[in-house]
């Protein structure tokens, strides 16, 4: 395919990329399937511990070098990289919805972020504030400043292969840090895709080898970079599951980590809601990415009085939805990941059913031409109750759950009672509604929206959940201090040496 030759990946056999050296593991490879087409890609060798250990050495010694340029220098080299994606997103985003399944669109709008975080960071190159305060004794000035922390560790997820990794690294490299990226083992590609386009930019400008690194693996990689207190910083994209077991293991070594697990995100579509944006709104955030983003919605808590007028609208609605070869633009909704996604839905959906869940819209597995890959299936509806266990929990499908309700004290406690809180919309063109929606009585999510839904987010708002997703923010607002350490600083210009509280020790 040409965008895999635009990008410089040899089909069949990619090797392995981690840091600037090329390092191999011909013992073991992780072979990339296509959920589209179910077509081998590449085959990426696996990072061995002796080469991992390679990595952080280099690592470590890149940001000898890299914290020293200043600031501006950084985020001009991070410009350059903005304008590379700028150059190969058609490519990028083609190879996102090939390895992945999103649609082209969507894979396209994910390189744009990456390009958006690049704009962005290099804004905060020139923007690493402190503070100034006055000091209690003559003579003395106080102030913080902040540093780079050292080794950024960055464990992405499939379903946002590029994007979420750029929305760490560019800020981290602009604070002075240097990343090591293990993304996820389903789309090794995207990596090293994402290398191959920063290696040349980083020669260019003459970047220390190691300041941008990938290991490629599976769990056993991320156990490797969640217990090495070498990485004070692990940020970290997927399950709950997962986050938990690195929180705990990064946590014992006294170190950080920055956590985006998982959601259950809910629209509100009140009695006094446009219909046509809540039934788009809920559409896309239901199907887009074949329900595959932390932010799709799965819940939607609609008043009784509308209830039904909203249930043949999104009957409507899905009747219309093209299922499809995700590099064909007419289609709206590519495949799931892989066979292992495709079962989860499947039981999802027979859980569903025995709990008494009533299904609008049937699911199933698609077959026949256009589908050997086994990987598609039909986005459904069930109407549910907020007491179902399955409503509680998060799959990472298209499956909407539709509940209703009576009172907006009673929707926000069925938005806000479950064990997830990234994102969550209310529908709504009253203004007293919308402001309890956003109130410290409303929703309890990282993100809450009126009158857009709950998918998706723009670069400068910080984005990440409580509760269970983990308490993460990236790629927006004041998040670059999540990559930085505050040191406070005293100065004293004056002739004695007065101390703190008006003690006195006289000698």
């Amino acid at each position: 395919m040409e965008f895999l030759k635009e990008l410089g990946i040899h089909r069949h056999n990619a090797g392995s990329s981690t840091g600037m050296n090329y390092y191999d593991n011909p013992k073991q490879t992780i072979e990339s399937i296509s959920p589209a087409d179910g077509k081998h890609i590449a085959a990426v060798s696996v990072t061995t511990k002796e080469n991992y250990d390679q990595i952080i050495h280099k690592a470590k010694e890149a940001y000898l070098i890299w914290r020293t340029w200043p600031a501006p220098r950084r985020g001009e080299v991070v410009r350059q990289v903005g304008e590379a994606l700028r150059e190969k997103k058609h490519a990028l985003g083609s190879l996102v919805s090939y390895e992945m399944g999103k649609s082209l669109q969507e894979g396209l709008g994910e390189v744009q972020e990456m390009i958006d975080i690049c704009d962005f960071a290099v804004g905060i190159s020139r923007q690493l504030h402190g503070l100034t305060m006055h000091s209690e004794r003559p003579g003395h000035r106080m102030y913080e400043q902040w540093h780079p922390l050292g080794i950024v560790g960055i464990i992405s997820s499939f379903n946002f292969p590029v994007a979420v990794w750029s929305w760490n690294s560019m800020l981290a490299w602009v604070c002075g840090n240097v990343t090591v990226w293990k993304g996820s083992e389903k789309t090794p590609i995207c990596s090293l895709a994402c290398q191959q386009i920063i290696s040349e930019i980083f020669k260019k400008n003459e970047v220390p080898e190691g300041v941008s690194c990938i290991i490629t693996g599976g769990r056993e990689a991320g156990e490797w970079m969640s217990g090495d207190p070498r990485i004070p910083l692990v940020s970290a994209t997927g399950s709950t599951r997962m986050g938990k077991a690195l929180a705990v293991a990064v946590a014992s070594r006294l170190g950080r980590s920055l956590l985006e697990l998982g959601g259950n995100n809910a629209i509100i579509i009140s009695e006094q809601a446009d219909l046509d944006i809540a039934v788009l709104g809920a559409l896309f955030g239901a199907v887009g990415t074949a329900g595959q983003r932390c932010t799709s919605t799965r819940r939607l808590i609609i008043h009784e009085k509308i209830y039904e007028k909203v249930k043949t609208r999104l009957i409507s609605a899905y009747a219309q939805l093209k299922i499809g070869n995700p590099l064909d633009e007419k289609n709206h909704v590519g495949p799931l990941i892989d066979q292992q996604a495709v079962d989860m839905y499947l039981k999802a959906i027979e859980t569903c059913k025995k709990q008494g869940g009533h299904f609008v819209v049937d699911g199933g597995v698609l077959s026949g031409t256009g589908y050997e890959s086994g990987c598609y299936v039909k986005p459904c509806i069930a109407e549910a109750r907020p007491e179902f266990g399955i409503v509680s929990q998060e799959t990472f499908a298209p499956i909407l759950y539709l509940l209703k309700y009576k009172t907006l004290d009673e929707a926000i406690g069925i938005q806000n009672g479950v064990p997830q809180g990234l994102s969550s919309a209310i529908m709504t063109l009253n203004l007293r509604e919308a402001e309890q929606f956003l109130s410290e009585s409303g929703s309890d999510c990282g993100i809450a929206n009126v009158n857009i839904g709950t998918s998706g987010a723009e670069i400068g708002g910080a984005f990440g959940g409580e509760k269970e997703t983990g308490g993460g923010r990236e790629s927006g607002s004041d998040a670059w201090k999540t990559y930085m350490r505050r040191q406070t600083n005293t100065i004293n210009y004056s002739t004695k040496l007065p101390l703190a509280q008006g003690i006195h020790f006289d000698l």
